[in-house]
């Protein structure tokens, strides 16, 4: 008797160490309230991974947390992710807001760095091993070959890296990411390694934008994005035990007929349930068969850069005094100069770097596909730091594709550099 207990511990035991622990790491890259839609998302996605029986202390969560105490929340201390939804700000972790909300925090949470986040927020980390299942969600802005923050962005090949070095130091069994973001197909395509048991699926391919949905009158704002949004509804009325991951990227693929969402990386572990990622593997939540889900559709999606431009235009119709609408026609007028000199800036900056009309009009007008990551990056830095704040001007983000071609026309790093310094001297 007392050997066939011992014999049922040790394989309990066994199989708990095969199994492992389910961590998760869910990021809102932005803040500001036409932003809304992205804490709407990321503490959406808190629900869907606590209800399912992930532990807090097992969940990390970054965002800036200007939203649910907003002034301009017309209901205090809640945030909706969907007309008339539920509250899903209440209870979601602060585990790290405000300025604690940057590219190198967050590589360092992913990579498990405690003595790096020691003294920082709440200082939790993604403590996984080689055994453990870690289940990564972003959503913000991006361009080609990054993805932003409030006041920085995040380089495609230093998130590859840390993806890289996480594998080689064993810190998962399988990583799933799913990102939210314009031209996110750019961090992954042609840099994720297809056997290093990483899957990720993205919004959008590496040329186009992601977009936003549900436009609510109340709150001037939109609530949503439509690849987070069809990920998340489908993963609240599924059973997770029943659908795996190809099922629902093929779902979500489906119902986003705005953006071509995409995946790349390890295909092995395609058909794994939902629930080792997004659950505790225990199937704890009852939900309908993959069969039964049909979502609901979506009538209102505009694509993320126009989102400001589109607030005004949603405030300007609905606004009830003629003071108020002039107000709001100069807003309009302010954002679309604010634009063109966005546009007129880059076309100086790639004036002064190309040496005739033939080789600047193929940096302005071809899609950029990096590989000089290095002096790619090194322009980024210097155009948001001298020119326009990447984490805080979209408009900018659609136009840094052409820092890379002039990077991949091999234009030395430091003409583009003096370029860039000398236009914007004094804009930021």
């Amino acid at each position: 008797m007392l050997g066939g207990l011992l014999i049922l511990c040790l394989s309990f035991l066994a199989a708990s160490a095969e199994t492992g622990k389910h961590w998760a790491l869910i990021v809102a890259g932005s803040n500001g309230w036409y932003n809304y839609r992205h804490q709407a998302d990321t503490c959406h996605a808190y629900q869907i991974l606590h209800k399912n029986g992930i532990p807090d202390e097992n969940i990390v969560v970054m965002m800036y947390d200007d939203i649910a105490h907003n002034p301009s929340n017309p209901t205090p201390g809640i945030i909706i992710n969907k007309p008339k939804g539920d509250d899903v700000y209440k209870g979601v972790p602060k585990d790290y807001t405000k300025e604690d909300v940057t590219p190198n925090n967050f590589l360092n949470i992913l990579k498990g760095n405690k003595q790096a986040m020691s003294g920082i927020g709440s200082g939790k980390v993604i403590d996984s091993g080689p055994n453990d299942h870690v289940f990564v969600y972003f959503t913000d802005h991006g361009a080609t070959g990054l993805i932003a923050f409030p006041s920085d962005m995040l380089m495609a090949h230093d998130l590859i890296a840390a993806l890289d070095e996480m594998y080689e130091n064993k810190k998962f069994s399988k990583l799933v990411f799913y990102l939210e973001a314009c031209e996110s197909g750019s961090m992954f395509h042609k840099k994720l390694k297809n056997n290093i048991d990483i899957y990720a699926t993205t919004a959008a391919n590496p040329d186009e934008s992601s977009y936003a949905c549900y436009y609510d009158k109340k709150r001037q704002t939109y609530l949503g994005d439509v690849y987070s949004v069809k990920w998340m509804e489908n993963s609240d009325a599924v059973d997770l035990t029943k659908e795996t991951l190809m099922k629902q990227f093929q779902i979500v693929k489906e119902e986003t007929n705005t953006s071509h969402v995409m995946q790349y990386g390890d295909m092995d572990y395609v058909n794994d349930d939902l629930d080792d990622f997004q659950g505790d593997g225990m199937g704890s939540v009852a939900g309908k068969s993959p069969e039964e889900y049909r979502g609901e559709p979506i009538t209102d999606a505009i694509p993320s850069p126009d989102v400001e431009l589109n607030i005004l235009h949603h405030r300007l119709k609905d606004s009830a005094s003629l003071a108020e609408r002039r107000e709001i026609a100069r807003e309009i007028e302010e954002l679309l100069e604010r634009k063109e000199g966005v546009r007129k800036t880059m076309e100086s900056i790639v004036e002064q770097c190309t040496s005739s009309e033939e080789q600047k009009t193929r940096v302005l007008k071809t899609r950029a596909d990096p590989k000089d990551f290095d002096c790619y990056k090194q322009a980024v830095k210097t155009f948001s730091k001298t020119c326009y704040n990447l984490g805080q001007n979209d408009h900018a983000l659609r136009h840094v594709y052409a820092l890379s071609n002039l990077c991949e026309e091999n234009i030395p790093t430091e003409m583009i550099v003096s370029a860039i310094m000398k236009e914007c001297a004094g804009i930021n």
